[in-house]
């Protein structure tokens, strides 16, 4: 299988992705498994940088499960790369 086109890491200014649910943010900077690969695992995650109400306007880093951000958050930017992996912004 090919190498995770994701898998550099990004600053919070230029993410892969932006995923937004309510006052919750997350930044997708960087993937650690190819697109296809992460369907497979429950247990997947992405590097991310979050802001919520909890966080004072402030980001926080750290990873997250994969399926928590597409359960709860609505894809609303993100590079062509991206749609073509995950699909189209909401």
């Amino acid at each position: 299988m090919a190498r995770t086109p994701f898998g550099k890491t990004r600053d919070v200014e230029k993410p892969y992705a932006v995923y937004r649910a309510g006052d919750w943010e997350w930044r997708v900077l960087k993937t650690y498994q190819h697109p296809e690969k992460e369907k497979t695992s429950q247990y997947a995650r992405w590097f991310v940088a979050a802001k919520s109400p909890m966080t004072y306007d402030s980001w926080e880093y750290g990873d997250t499960y994969v399926a928590d951000v597409q359960q709860y958050g609505h894809l609303v930017m993100a590079e062509s790369a991206w749609t073509d992996h995950y699909g189209e912004i909401a």
